[in-house]
């Protein structure tokens, strides 16, 4: 029986195996890379050895980068002038890219009543998590690395429920409160000083195929609030700067700056005198 088995999935695993040629990578080492990035970002929250000097920055750079190169020499076609080309780009965004992460922790606090502190944010926050990782992983969607990206996405998407793609360009600022469900499209872009409740979705019309290179997700401009539950279709679809969008809402169309977008309910209060005429449901 094991004969049988063994020759049929032979059989149909040789024959596909050649699509996997060329994706070589361990979860565990970019979780691994992650957060040594993070350690390197926030000493004395995502670890308790603190850095007093940029003699231990630069060490730490050189392990971090070492790291980067073990994982995308694989995915590069085995090229040192690449891994090399990653190398340099990434270590070139990396101020950037931690002034934008911590400008988020802030916005988070000054955003959220409940946060205690910039800390709580960094080490608790799940919308903080989530963008911090896309921060990271978007430079490297921007530098050609194939696949590391998403797995660095995915992994964020697994910790926090929340789905962002490393494509999504997004701005200064940014802040998710409670974050939970939140889909973000691969180009989608956000401006600045722009704050999304839980379950909010910046989505495509159509997945089709044919559209990969076309831009399908919407644009939101500066200081924009979207909240809980809404959603927001299509690459025409641009929502004014300082626009509120409500929650629940449906939006396939664009709405003009300082816009206030809402879902009109219909809930009905009713009296315990309607209430002794209605039908008894329980079993």
């Amino acid at each position: 029986m094991y004969d049988i088995a063994g020759n049929l999935l032979a059989e149909k695993l040789l024959a596909r195996q050649h699509q996997c040629e060329g994706i070589s990578i361990e979860r565990s080492e970019v979780q691994t890379f992650l957060y040594e990035v993070l350690k390197l970002f926030f000493p004395g929250i995502y670890s308790k050895r603190k850095l007093t000097s940029p003699y231990e920055i630069s060490n730490e750079l050189k392990k971090i980068t070492h790291l980067l190169v073990e994982i995308a020499h694989p995915l590069l076609g085995n090229k040192p002038e690449e891994s090399e080309r990653v190398r340099l780009g990434f270590l070139e965004t990396l101020p950037a890219t931690y002034e934008k992460i911590w400008e988020d922790a802030e916005a988070a606090f000054a955003g959220d009543p409940a946060a205690g502190s910039i800390a709580e944010v960094i080490l608790a926050y799940p919308g903080f998590f989530a963008i911090s990782v896309h921060r990271i992983a978007h430079q490297f969607y921007r530098l050609g690395v194939p696949i590391l990206p998403r797995v660095l996405t995915e992994y964020a998407h697994e910790r926090t429920g929340i789905d962002i793609h490393p494509g999504a360009e997004i701005g200064r600022s940014f802040f998710m409160d409670h974050g939970t469900g939140i889909v973000i499209g691969e180009t989608s872009y956000i401006g600045n000083n722009v704050k999304l409740y839980q379950g909010v979705t910046l989505g495509a019309l159509s997945v089709s195929k044919e559209l990969a290179q076309k831009k399908r997700h919407p644009t939101i401009q500066d200081n924009v609030v979207i909240y809980a539950g809404a959603t927001i279709l299509g690459g025409d679809t641009v929502i004014g700067h300082d626009s509120v969008i409500g929650g629940n809402v449906w939006l396939t169309e664009s709405v003009p700056p300082y816009s206030v977008v809402y879902n009109r309910s219909g809930v009905r209060v009713r009296t315990q005198k309607e209430l002794e005429n209605i039908i008894d449901f329980s079993i």
